[in-house]
């Protein structure tokens, strides 16, 4: 069958599904006992709402939901992913995670672990999290560069009670110039703890994260083939159990599957700790404070939001992709926080580079004629 034909059928498998869910991803706190390296915050303390308040969120949160039943005519699923700061330093966290279960939400947990002991473990496995995630950036000395002395063994303790609680864990890995070819030896020690999934994206470079060298192009294409790698020794493993995933910006151009997309402004919603409202927290774009404008209101009529939505539009520098209107650009977060503009093309993108790169080679073959 001819290329052409492949993209054709490969396009029509790749339409546009309609939205069930809407993600939720909320930071209830600045605070946190620890000071990452490539934290995208700057602060660790500030405004956070009272438990009180955090009830009206959850109630703006259910409206919104009934709203886009509305819109779309299918049910809603909500699904919020809760975080920091770090969480757990708020005496009220577990009673906000007794809330969501009541309004049957599932939910999730980003942590960086300090607080997860065999306790905490047996406790969280009764609220039944969708699941628990800590970050592991490397091998412990490069860990614990970014994080802290002795917060790789912490994390892995953290881990093990979580696993011994059954209580789905996940690890992420934040990629950048120093530590990315370390990947394989955190998706190891995943396969060795038995933790659900290993997922890896790369650095943003916002907040303190700003001084971390990100990627370059070929540098992102050599990372997602040493993820690749890793993926598939995991997948040969007998009895693993471990999910090396794949799904996140261009790693599809690597390891096939459907294209990602970004979901910010769409699917994907970020309610800082004092109320404000952006599309996701690696995009930091204020729309409003929900305490002074309804969460509907401020999704469905404010313009970053709304241009956040035009699956058609296609993003600067990726006028000539066959998958420009697939991807959508890539990672439109890393194009902000570089470009200042979510609507250019992903920073890691090679297939431009390598495109660039041949017509080079051309123009200079046929002077040479």
């Amino acid at each position: 069958m001819k290329k052409m034909n492949l993209e054709f059928l490969a396009n029509r498998r790749l339409q546009p599904e309609l939205p069930s869910h809407l993600l939720l991803q909320w930071h209830i706190t600045d605070r946190c006992n620890l000071r990452c390296s490539h934290c995208y915050q700057e602060t660790y303390s500030g405004d956070e709402l009272p438990f009180e308040k955090l009830l009206i969120i959850v109630d703006q949160f259910k409206e919104l939901l009934e709203c886009r039943k509305k819109e779309i005519g299918i049910p809603q699923r909500g699904h919020i992913t809760i975080t920091g700061g770090e969480p757990f330093v708020r005496n009220d966290f577990m009673e906000l995670l007794d809330v969501f279960n009541r309004n049957r939400f599932s939910f999730a947990i980003l942590t960086n672990g300090s607080y997860i002991d065999s306790e905490m473990a047996s406790n969280l496995a009764k609220l039944r999290p969708r699941f628990v995630q800590v970050s592991i950036e490397g091998a412990r000395k490069t860990h614990d560069s970014i994080r802290g002395a002795g917060n790789f063994d912490t994390t892995v303790v953290a881990l093990k009670h979580l696993v011994k609680e059954k209580v789905p864990s996940m690890i992420s890995f934040t990629a950048h110039k120093d530590n990315y070819r370390e990947f394989p030896q955190v998706t190891a020690l995943g396969c060795k703890l038995g933790v659900s999934k290993v997922w890896a994206d790369r650095l943003i470079p916002n907040g303190n994260g700003s001084e971390v060298q990100c990627m370059s192009p070929e540098e992102t294409k050599e990372f997602m083939e040493i993820m690749f790698q890793a993926k598939t020794r995991a997948q040969k493993k007998m009895f693993n159990k471990t999910e090396i995933s794949m799904r996140r910006a261009l790693q599809f151009l690597v390891a096939g599957g459907r294209p990602y997309s970004c979901s910010a402004g769409n699917t994907l919603i970020t309610i800082m700790p004092n109320g404000d409202l952006y599309p996701c927290r690696r995009m930091p774009i204020s729309v409003g404070n929900v305490m002074e404008t309804y969460l509907r209101k401020l999704y469905y009529e404010n313009e970053v939001m709304l241009s956040l939505r035009q699956m058609d539009r296609i993003s600067q520098g990726c006028e000539n992709c066959f998958y420009s209107g697939i991807c959508h650009g890539g990672l439109k977060c890393l194009s902000y926080a570089v470009n200042g503009d979510p609507f250019t093309k992903d920073p890691g993108c090679w297939r431009v580079e390598e495109r660039n790169y041949k017509r080079q080679r051309i123009a200079i073959s046929c002077s040479e004629i």
